[in-house]
């Protein structure tokens, strides 16, 4: 049995007992698994039956499964059910950042009084976290980071690393600071610990690869990471004074969630969807852009309506309009999917646009004279096929892949450029130009060599 299996069974017997009322039973086993296992446990269940296991679980367990819970089940209503002091309790028992998250989801009255159980340090340290934007560096960082001064020794930096690694969690870290808190660079910790005890740190510091403010964007500070390899990445004021640090656990969540909104995004669904939205909600937020994209899909088939006597006279148009239609759709989505994930890193885009939409260009000739060649020869194989009608279809599909090329392209870079979301917008208006184009080619074209 795998482990996977083995996880889904134990959460079968656990979701048992805990409906038989054998919480203590429950918790027992509960205590013996990962804090994400145990908040995937409590997502099955219903809001009353988690605050009976979360009351009952030990405070650093229950702590650590509510800042496992995903976004969507909103682990602060879960807190804020709780008394004031437990409540405080958990939060203390949780890394700044982590806490702030949780904080950062309450109510403000609910906020205040559950602070204010807390010690004024901790509260404290909450609080400054909680000025920073939600989606910026500062608003996923932790302020507590080991730092020594540039004027230790190896031996006096050692000491100071382990006095301060007591109270910090998980860190990869040691940045090097001068006498005003500004960051000077890192030391490795295998080189301190190998330097001779009367070596100054001066002579171990390295550079740091890279730093951000407060207030850049936590997507950016991926990036930087990942770009990197950096386990952890410092956050510095302007005037370079070390402020906190950013570690990669907190930034795949990040990235996670980015890519989450980007893939909902892309498929025309408003970030303000999440995931385990209700029906209600999912028609309230995809409803007004399944309308805008009625009202222009309802543009193509106007034209097809301004063609009808040239449909009714050549039938084979009928069964030849969908394969542009589709083709066209198909190919622009690739040059969309592109030209979107490049502006969402950031690529060349921006540098040279010309040669982005030029590349997508060429693309779509090439394939379309390949496609358009082969449906031409297809739409001849019909019994009283003729010459012309493979012209028609070729030129049509030819302009509709270059189309399809050209607006996969130019369409998401000139929405960024106007400051609108291309993964949302982009696909309505791609579709119903090329669609527009491939039936105004083949019809027209139909209409003045066929008729």
């Amino acid at each position: 049995m795998s482990s996977q299996e083995s996880l889904a069974l134990r959460k079968e017997v656990l979701l048992a007992a805990i409906a038989q009322g054998k919480i203590a039973e429950a918790n027992h086993t509960l205590a013996k698994l990962h804090p994400s296992d145990v908040a995937d446990v409590l997502e099955s269940l219903s809001d009353a039956d988690r605050l009976v296991v979360l009351r009952a679980l030990p405070a650093e367990l229950a702590s650590e499964t509510l800042a496992e819970m995903e976004e969507d089940e909103h682990a602060a209503d879960l807190l804020a059910a709780m008394t004031p002091h437990r409540g405080a309790k958990l939060l203390s028992e949780l890394a700044d950042d982590d806490a702030t998250d949780l904080v950062a989801d309450l109510q403000p009255e609910e906020r205040a009084r559950i602070l204010a159980e807390m010690s004024v340090e901790d509260a404290g340290e909450i609080r400054e976290l909680l000025a920073y934007p939600e989606e910026s560096a500062g608003g996923i960082m932790t302020a507590a980071v080991v730092s020594v001064p540039e004027t230790l020794t190896a031996g006096q930096a050692i000491e100071e690393v382990r006095r301060q690694g007591r109270e910090v969690e998980d860190f990869y870290t040691v940045w090097v600071v001068d006498g005003g808190g500004r960051l000077v660079g890192t030391v490795p910790l295998d080189d301190l610990i190998l330097a001779e005890p009367e070596d100054p740190v001066s002579t171990l510091v390295e550079p740091v690869a890279a730093a951000v403010s407060p207030d850049e964007d936590q997507e950016e500070v991926g990036r930087l990471m990942a770009r990197y390899n950096l386990p952890t990445v410092p956050v510095v004021d302007p005037g370079g004074r070390l402020l906190g640090r950013i570690t990669f656990d907190d930034v795949l969540d990040v990235m996670e969630a980015e890519q989450t909104e980007d893939i909902l995004r892309f498929g025309g669904v408003p970030n303000d969807e999440s995931l385990g939205a209700s029906w209600v909600a999912a028609v309230r937020t995809r409803l007004p852009w399944l309308v805008l994209n009625l009202l222009t899909a309802t543009a193509a088939a106007l034209v097809v309506y301004f063609y009808a006597d040239t449909v009714e006279s050549a039938v084979i148009l009928a069964v030849v309009m969908p394969v542009i239609a589709g083709m066209g759709g198909n190919a622009g989505s690739q040059a969309l999917a592109v030209t979107v994930r490049r502006l969402a890193l950031r690529d060349d885009v921006g540098a040279d646009p010309r040669a982005v939409v030029g590349k997508e260009v060429l693309v779509g000739l090439v394939n379309g004279a390949v496609l358009g060649g082969l449906v031409a020869g297809a739409s001849l194989l019909v019994p009283g096929g003729d010459p012309r009608l493979g012209l028609v279809v070729l030129i049509s599909m030819w302009g509709t892949m270059l189309m399809a090329g050209f607006g996969g392209a130019f369409i998401p870079m000139l929405l960024h450029r106007l400051g609108f979301d291309p993964a949302v917008a982009s696909s309505v208006f791609l579709h119903t130009t090329t669609d527009l184009l491939g039936f105004m080619l083949l019809l027209g074209l139909a209409t003045a060599l066929l008729m």
